[in-house]
């Protein structure tokens, strides 16, 4: 829907968080991030029907998640370290479950009444479960854009509440393990230019400053591995517990990737003089790389694939898959090569009628692939604003397991990629 642009949207924008909206393109050019001048409709049906979607393809996911941690060979084949299982499982069968305050769902939904039928259910492209961003601009800038533009219109959009609650949840539950109540660092890292992952990490420490913790910010460069093996910032403050919007894979793969794995099993110690000499609590938890990795796709088709549940699945399967696993069908030919770990489109290759038609480059792809049958976005008329159409996915915002809120993001082309627009919605009659 065209609406009118607010006077000095961009300023606006900027004070709001998003300094990431400016975005430079490949031919040196810059475009705006943010779409001002447009909006998604939604009816009161339609999230719900959103919000239905997503807790089932949760619920499912938890099924996934008990069916890999039953299987080593798998997680191995997702490129988890063998050293790494045991707190990647370990932390997935804690009860209750704590350690993980959200991730985002990315979906193909075309609206109820879509005329292709196929669009009119929500299906998962894939789950950002470890380091999600986009926080920023569905919490608080469209937020703020609906109080100017659609005031008497909702918006669904509770993310900022539920974030502080599953703070104040997750922290209860973690100062209980630790034995005293935590100061909270927040890390990224500091090779993001963009200013977004800082300003994402900062809207997560606000939302658990507002939950009553003490917080404290650090890049992830400056984490410091002392010689007891634990983990301190700069100033030698201990990381009782640490939110890094650093993806695990990076993590494991580095240095001190085996002493963080090897000093959670201290979470909770204390010296003879009642001193805590413990471990580091990190959030997101180690388990969310049985759901961070594309593999998963694979799995819930192989666990839900024509299941009354699995309407909201696209079919996929291992490029290579492990023992037991089927491949793909020989005779598919329209599909979506993505590799395992790959962000923001890189990587992925659409082939049609078995012939490669679009390639994202990017440097991921030596850990595998998955094989995702093609089902492109809906394509919605633009009119002049980039070209014809655009094809727009949504985000479904889970905060401790719930859904709680939704992000559009719109590209020219059928692949979510760095040049994408992030679109407000709101919801009418």
């Amino acid at each position: 829907m065209r609406l009118p642009e607010r006077p000095g949207w961009e300023r606006q924008i900027l004070a709001d968080g998003l300094v990431y909206s400016p975005t430079p393109t490949p031919d040196g050019g810059q475009i705006s991030y943010w779409r001002e001048g447009a909006a998604y409709a939604f009816t009161q049906a339609e999230v719900a029907a959103l919000e239905r979607a997503a807790a089932e393809l949760f619920d499912m996911c938890v099924g996934a998640g008990d069916w890999l941690a039953a299987r080593p060979d798998v997680l191995t084949a997702m490129g988890i370290p063998d050293w790494a299982h045991r707190q990647v499982v370990g932390t997935w069968q804690d009860e209750p479950a704590w350690q993980s305050v959200y991730g985002r769902f990315d979906l193909r939904f075309g609206g109820l009444d879509h005329p292709d039928p196929a669009l009119r259910t929500p299906t998962l492209y894939e789950f950002n479960a470890d380091t999600p961003t986009c926080l920023v601009e569905s919490a608080y800038a469209q937020w703020r854009w609906r109080e100017q533009v659609r005031a008497t219109d909702d918006q669904w959009n509770q993310l900022y509440e539920r974030l502080v609650q599953a703070w104040r949840r997750n922290l209860d539950l973690a100062a209980a393990r630790l034995g005293h109540r935590p100061l909270v660092h927040f890390t990224c890292s500091s090779q993001e230019s963009s200013g977004e992952d800082v300003m994402n990490t900062q809207f997560l420490r606000d939302t658990c400053a507002a939950a009553g913790y003490e917080t404290k910010t650090l890049f992830i460069e400056g984490v410091v591995l002392g010689g007891d093996g634990r983990f301190y910032d700069g100033d030698g403050l201990h990381l009782d517990v640490a939110f890094k919007l650093y993806p695990w894979e990076f993590m494991v793969a580095e240095e001190f990737g085996r002493a963080a794995f090897a000093d959670m099993d201290a979470v909770g110690r204390r010296d003879g003089l009642g001193q805590y000499r413990g471990g580091t609590v990190w959030i997101e938890a180690p388990y969310k790389m049985l759901w961070s990795n594309k593999a998963l796709l694979p799995v819930l088709w192989h666990l839900y694939g024509g299941t009354d549940r699995g309407r909201h699945l696209i079919p996929a399967w291992f490029a290579d898959p492990p023992a037991g696993l089927p491949g793909a069908p020989a005779d598919l030919a329209d599909y979506v090569r993505k590799p395992l770990l790959g962000r923001e489109g890189a990587g992925i290759d659409v082939v049609r009628a078995g012939v490669p038609t679009v390639t994202v480059p990017g440097e991921y792809g030596a850990e595998g692939h998955v094989i995702q049958a093609y089902a492109p976005p809906p394509a919605v008329p633009t009119g002049a604003v980039y070209g014809e159409v655009v094809h727009p996915v949504l985000g479904v915002w889970l905060v401790d397991g719930e859904p709680a809120g939704l992000g559009v993001r719109e590209s020219a082309g059928v692949i979510t990629d760095n040049l994408s627009h992030f679109v407000p919605h709101f919801i009418g009659a």
